[in-house]
């Protein structure tokens, strides 16, 4: 089960998709965090719906926003992918210990060994103030995300 609004948000450590390590924590107090776990990349949904991000980036990142990506894929196939689909954002690979970070958000799928689709929009002081998860073929409203960091 994901965790739920009003929660302080778990902080991670991870790579990204060019070896670099980010930490939630960094942007407290800083930035508001849009963080968003997907299955796999190179899938169709998966695919579209981080190029939909890539197209309307200066909403997601910018002064007051960071965005994350998260899925349980290598930094390596991160990096293909992020280079392949021109993704200027941080893809985090939360591939080993597999899952970990997802887990601690309740979106991993132990069935399928893959995070589900969960995204958490975080305040600066570090609360989740909106969620929503969908299921692996389900791809997510992004003006969902607009309207939640609009209420911030």
């Amino acid at each position: 089960m994901a965790i739920e609004v009003g929660t302080e948000a778990p902080d991670f450590e991870l790579k990204d998709n060019h070896g670099a390590t980010v930490k939630l924590s960094d942007f407290r107090g800083e930035k508001n965090v849009v963080l968003l776990f997907y299955p796999f990349a190179f899938t169709g949904v998966c695919t579209g719906e981080l190029c939909a991000l890539r197209d309307e980036l200066p909403k997601f990142v910018n002064d007051d926003v960071q965005l994350l990506a998260v899925s349980n894929d290598s930094i390596h196939t991160l990096r293909v992918f992020g280079e392949q689909e021109s993704l200027e954002y941080p893809l985090l690979s939360d591939f080993w210990p597999h899952g970990n970070t997802s887990r601690a958000y309740g979106v991993f799928d132990e069935d399928k060994g893959c995070a589900v689709r969960g995204t958490f929009i975080i305040d600066k002081a570090g609360v989740v103030r909106w969620t929503v998860v969908n299921g692996l073929p389900d791809a997510r409203d992004l003006n969902e995300y607009v309207k939640a960091l609009d209420s911030l």
